[in-house]
């Protein structure tokens, strides 16, 4: 079982375009068990005192995380290790990659347990409108769940080798048993530990975050070749380490943002955060099936080509992946807005999540899909500073965004529209000024850009969009009018599906009336890629010359 595990993880992915199909399709499977993890924990305790102390006790171990881990992977050592690798240094890249990993190790096991030891403090912060009960189960899940980001930055080092190695599915599943970890907890450690069994399934979760990417891992070449000393002396980890700093301080700005919000729903009635958090699970589906997963598959290759100092190809990588983040997340988001109750009703309605718990959700959600586009975009446009080694700009971009955030819940507070609904449409209106503005400086930053090659097809994506989600909303009404009432699962979730396969439907074909060249590419991907058929047979209409996946 392991070795068959092995050679599933070593297959290399040839295409962005394939590394994002696998990406996707695991992202597919690791939403799916979201979605089963939220009905249960929905189900099991609606949306509550629990539910709320379970999610805001995540924002200390995400903060930690987001800090050490994401800002050294993700803007720091993935760059510079994949440099080190085209130009043939493999030693150096071996031990810059031991290194990065032991100091992960060192600075977060010190600050976890620093974080375990003042959970009191922190929680009264953050949490200031939890008292009681509920205040002590926020304290306890917190210090269970700082064991977690130990596992995950081990698991991050070796995402960060076998991306570089292109070989994406060992990455790509790991979210999956994550999930299989948490529904794990719900299912078999609350009955024992009571709620405090919310936060060893995440303990688990991450474990086997790890575990499922060390088999690959070690048949890459890697087995023991992990230094168990370390020195800060190697220029190349300082290296990292400056260029990490900037994009740690992002990522912490983005935290602080996350915890004043989480401390401005805690003023409000019980169950709010856990109704923003429900909600914002449904609409990241998209984030991070299509956002997420073009974004990483891309990066090495943006990476090499900043190395290699080819700005013409820098931004068709952009400028492609931008379009077919578009091409699938702006549909969905039409029809998450149309069919906000529906989802909410198939997803999370059963057991003690009633019906107001229903409303405030399918509420948020509206509001949250409005910049489902921008949460997708920023991802990859953050990507193209750090393939370009440039985390500053993020960075100052991030400060400003988490100031005006800041600001606009501070007005908020101090006026009588302070609702949950209401910190949604600010968070939603950032996240656009964000991008916006990353948008512009790497635009600045880069030597050759094409707005047209960007706009002129994302423009006809919206509007395929728009006119689907308006096809969508009559098909809505119609189905109402056909059936008596829409009191059960199975009428909730037919007028759903009906309405998703009349609005996807209607999208694809204004795609094909609106001459998308994603739909055309897409298909030549299903047809060459998947379907493994010559590509001398796609029509000429496909224009094959225009690139590859």
């Amino acid at each position: 079982m392991i070795r068959l595990w092995r050679r599933i993880g070593l297959k290399t992915t040839q295409t962005i375009g394939m590394a994002a199909f696998i990406i996707s399709l695991a992202g597919i499977a690791s939403r799916f068990l979201g979605f089963l993890r939220d009905r249960l924990l929905a189900a099991r305790f609606g949306a509550g005192d629990t539910l709320d102390a379970y999610y805001a006790a995540f924002r200390l171990p995400d903060l930690f995380y987001s800090l050490i881990v994401l800002g050294a992977l993700s803007a720091a050592f993935l760059p510079v290790f994949t440099e080190l690798r085209s130009r043939g240094k493999e030693s150096e890249a071996r031990a810059l990659a031991s290194d990065v990993l032991w100091w992960l190790i060192l600075a977060l096991g010190g600050i976890c347990l620093l974080g375990m030891i003042f959970a009191d403090s922190v929680v009264t912060a953050v949490a200031p409108g939890f008292v009681g009960e509920k205040r002590e189960l926020t304290i306890g899940l917190t210090r269970i769940m700082l064991f977690s980001p130990l596992f995950l930055a081990v698991s991050a080092v070796l995402s960060g080798v076998l991306m570089s190695s292109h070989r994406f599915i060992a990455y790509s599943l790991a979210p999956i048993f994550y999930n299989v970890g948490i529904i794990f907890g719900i299912l078999a450690l609350v009955p024992f530990f009571g709620a405090r069994g919310l936060g060893w399934g995440v303990v688990v979760g991450s474990l086997l975050h790890m575990l499922t990417q060390w088999p690959a891992f070690t048949m890459v070449g890697w087995r023991s070749r992990f230094r168990p000393i370390t020195s800060f002396r190697n220029p190349v980890l300082r290296r990292v380490v400056r260029l990490m700093i900037p994009r740690s301080l992002s990522m912490g700005v983005n935290q602080v943002s996350l915890l004043v919000m989480t401390g401005f729903a805690s003023l409000l009635v019980s169950g709010s955060l856990a109704a923003f958090t429900l909600a914002n699970n449904i609409q990241s589906v998209a984030l991070g099936i299509f956002g997420v997963a073009f974004s990483v598959a891309v990066f090495p290759a943006l990476s090499a080509a900043a190395a290699e100092h080819k700005e013409r190809v820098f931004f068709t990588l952009l400028a492609d992946t931008t379009r077919r983040i578009l091409f699938f997340v702006l549909p969905l988001s039409a029809l998450m807005i149309v069919f906000r109750a529906q989802f909410v009703r198939v997803i999370l309605g059963s057991g003690q999540f009633n019906w107001e718990d229903t409303i405030v959700t399918f509420n948020i959600l509206a509001l949250l899909s409005v910049s489902l586009f921008a949460q997708s975009l920023i991802p990859l446009f953050s990507r193209g500073f750090f393939a370009l080694q440039n985390t500053r700009i993020p960075l100052l971009i991030a400060c400003g965004a988490g100031i005006l955030h800041i600001f606009l819940l501070i007005i908020l507070w101090q006026s009588s529209y302070f609702s949950i609904e209401m910190l949604a449409l600010v968070f939603s209106c950032v996240t656009i000024v964000n991008f916006g503005l990353l948008y512009f400086m790497l635009k600045r930053r880069s030597s050759y850009w094409d707005d047209t090659r960007m706009l002129i097809p994302a423009l006809k994506i919206v509007l395929a969009a728009v006119l689907a989600g308006v096809l969508a909303q009559v098909s809505k009404y119609v189905f109402a009018l056909t059936v008596s009432e829409l009191d059960t699962f199975f009428k909730v979730f037919l007028q759903l599906s009906f309405g998703m396969f009349i609005g996807g439907t209607a999208y694809l074909s204004l795609c094909v009336w609106l001459r998308v060249e994603e739909l055309h590419v897409l298909r030549r991907f299903l047809w060459c890629r998947i379907l493994r058929r010559p590509e001398t047979l796609v029509s000429a209409e496909d224009h094959p010359e225009k690139g590859d996946w």
